[in-house]
């Protein structure tokens, strides 16, 4: 049998976003979204993280990946190369267990969003090719070279990057008539043994070209990066995930559920002296109710809160509530609403925010979470809203129904 083994390098020491390996992405360590990706290969036989961090390890551990080792420090600093992490992985495997895989799969965490058979593609492509010295992940470069620029200074000419056989200004011709160039992705490498240890190199001479389609281009290096791309895991792209695949927005769409502390409002609330309760609420969350009745959907309130004040915001909404419903109830009450109603699950949204709203999770054809929601809620869900409750989590809602129906 092929031995084929995933190493998926995790140092503890990043800068550009702390402890990024093992900060929730969508729901999940970041670390997890690479190992799920190993671990899901009909072809790879074993997952190892490389890592220096007793956390890192702990929680790749936890999502099902070896760490037999810890990487010296040494092999983990800010300029260390790919190459001798995996020549030190691969002499510890050898020397310790007397292990030696045919293949080694890199998968680096920053690029978490993979098509689903993304790692057996590649594996394929390298055992059909006997010269291939390894795989590597490419997609259609987003800038052209040939237009690109040597710069000598302030006051110097400007150099061209690259020439082009035939065509005199490259930097000048229509970009249909230049050749076609492709950039390579942080998503995967696929490196025969011998091109580590014999070549020196993790590429080799002979690289092939595993082709992907652009729209899982992500490579996450600062905070801006991670919203971005968590928006893209949210909008339902087909992916390899850690748990639960996530469902798109139905067509047919006749009820939207809220939850109303953490969704209506921000989840906090005032006590005065005589113990009377206020709530903040967004004004702008009704903004587009009406549009959706029209539209032939309705929205309605489903609360745990006892507090009357739940249905007094309802009614200042125009919408439908059933208030005090207990913690463990929701589920149930839930269905009761939809069988008197007469309408099917699979049209149905349902919105929250905390544990007690899983059971509506679990009922709902669309699931969707307001951004701070839990993060058990924020796994389980198709959907996370990019507001928070109370602000403007409902009408964001709204307008993505709006916009996609």
């Amino acid at each position: 049998m092929t031995e084929i083994l995933a190493l998926i390098p995790a140092r503890g020491g990043s800068k550009g976003i702390p402890r990024k390996n093992i900060r929730l992405f969508a729901g999940y360590p970041l670390i997890a979204w690479s190992i799920a990706a190993a671990k899901q290969s009909e072809l790879v036989t074993r997952v190892i993280v490389s890592t220096d961090d007793e956390e890192i390890a702990a929680v790749a551990r936890e999502w099902g990946a070896e760490t037999p080792f810890l990487r010296p420090a040494e092999f983990a600093q800010d300029k260390t190369t790919d190459l001798p992490v995996f020549e030190h992985a691969l002499k510890w495997l050898e020397d310790v267990e007397g292990y030696r895989p045919d293949i080694l799969i890199q998968l680096r965490p920053t690029s978490p969003i993979r098509p689903r058979t993304m790692l057996d593609d590649a594996i394929r492509i390298l055992l059909e090719h006997a010269d291939a010295d390894c795989v590597r992940g490419v997609v259609p470069a987003a800038q052209n070279p040939f237009k690109m620029w040597r710069f000598n200074g302030d006051g110097k000419p400007l150099n061209p990057l690259l020439e082009v056989d035939g065509i005199p200004e490259p930097y000048n011709a229509p970009r249909q008539l230049l050749p076609p160039v492709y950039w390579q992705t942080g998503h995967i490498d696929a490196i025969r043994d011998a091109t580590i240890t014999q070549k020196n190199s993790l590429t080799g001479d002979v690289i092939y070209p595993l082709l992907i389609d652009p729209k899982y281009t992500v490579d996450i290096d600062t905070p801006a990066d991670w919203a971005k791309y968590e928006a893209l895991v949210y909008s339902g792209l087909e992916m390899v995930s850690p748990e639960k695949s996530r469902r798109v927005m139905p067509k047919t769409i006749k009820l939207i559920i809220c939850d109303f502390d953490g969704v209506v409002t921000d989840n906090l609330v005032i006590t005065d002296q005589d113990g009377r309760e206020s709530v903040v609420a967004s004004r702008s969350d009704s903004m587009h109710i009406k549009k959706l009745r029209e539209m032939g959907i309705e929205l309605m309130i489903l609360s745990s809160e006892a507090n009357p004040v739940v249905m007094a915001r309802a009614k200042k909404m125009g919408v439908e509530a059933i208030h005090n419903v207990g913690m463990q109830a929701k589920g149930l009450v839930m269905r009761e609403v939809l069988e008197q109603k007469n309408l099917k699950a699979e049209n149905v949204i349902y919105l929250g925010n905390d544990l007690n709203d899983l059971p509506c999770f679990e009922v709902a054809g669309w699931s969707v979470a307001v951004a701070d929601a839990y993060p058990e809620v924020i796994r389980a869900a198709d959907h996370v809203l990019t507001k928070t409750g109370g602000h403007g989590a409902i009408r964001e809602l709204c307008e993505l129904i709006l916009t996609n129906l």
